[in-house]
């Protein structure tokens, strides 16, 4: 049965959903129209019974998602939700859908792509890849799951690195933090992505269910947290010093947060 999405591609091959991110002009950046179609299509792999997995991509060889396309963002993106996107609900689905949910990281994974690999249940990665915060270069963060759930799996110096640096770290580091479990060439992604998803077909629908839930349980509360913290996103995004992070990246020079501190 075919679905037809406007900003991803939705497959099912084998027992495992594919989800697409296909805006590759723009390195997979989400906007409004690409969180509701990611969301309708988690819906629709969840209840699918043939569906063991869900893979979760972006479209071409250079970017897995680099987070909210910053050109729909003038202290608000295009959508709902509070912050002008559905991020909250989102984030919330790909934990609590029933299913293993895999990233296949094919090039960047920047931002809230790299909020996305920490909410993945697994991750391959190609060679190739790289990962990354950007949040206070651009005047932005994430006080919820990019933060708290990332300091749970690669440890809180680590976590506190990578969101306070800014540095960009290659798929191999990545595997060295635990921020993912697999590194292959680009060449064998896909392969390497189809033996787990085979090997899942395998496994017992609700005994998986079950542990997802079990390990969610221990780390749910960060759920509250997020939302508190999108609210705050959204009082921050009215300030001038998040504007400026905007326009300099727009402008494509350096921000001048300092001018704007009293």
């Amino acid at each position: 049965m075919a679905h037809e999405f406007s900003d991803i591609i939705y497959e099912v091959k084998g027992r495992a959903a594919w989800l697409t991110i296909n805006r590759p002009k723009v390195y997979n950046a989400f906007r409004g129209q690409t969180l509701e179609d990611l969301i309708k299509a988690l819906h629709l792999a969840a209840n699918d019974k043939d569906v063991s997995s869900i893979v979760l991509t972006g479209a071409g060889d250079k970017a897995f998602c680099t987070g909210g396309d910053q050109s729909a963002h003038e202290g608000n993106y295009d959508g709902r939700g509070v912050v002008g996107l559905p991020i909250d609900e989102l984030q919330g689905l790909i934990r609590d859908v029933p299913k293993p949910v895999i990233a296949r990281i094919n090039g960047f994974a920047i931002g809230g792509g790299h909020v996305l690999v920490t909410l993945c249940d697994l991750a391959i990665a190609a060679d190739t890849a790289k990962m990354g915060q950007v949040g206070p270069k651009v005047g932005s963060f994430d006080a919820g799951w990019g933060t708290a759930l990332l300091a749970r799996v690669v440890g809180e110096k680590k976590a506190r690195e990578i969101w306070f640096l800014n540095e960009t770290y290659t798929a191999q580091q990545a595997l060295e933090m635990g921020l993912i479990n697999k590194v292959v060439p680009l060449a064998e992604l896909d392969d390497a992505v189809t033996k787990w998803t085979d090997t899942l077909a395998e496994r017992s629908p609700t005994a998986l269910a079950f542990l997802k839930r079990s390990f969610n349980a221990d780390s749910d509360a960060i759920r509250g947290t997020s939302n508190l913290a999108l609210h705050a996103v959204k009082l921050y995004y009215a300030t001038d010093e998040s504007k400026e992070g905007v326009n300099a990246f727009n402008e494509k020079r350096k921000p001048d947060f300092h001018k704007y501190v009293d």
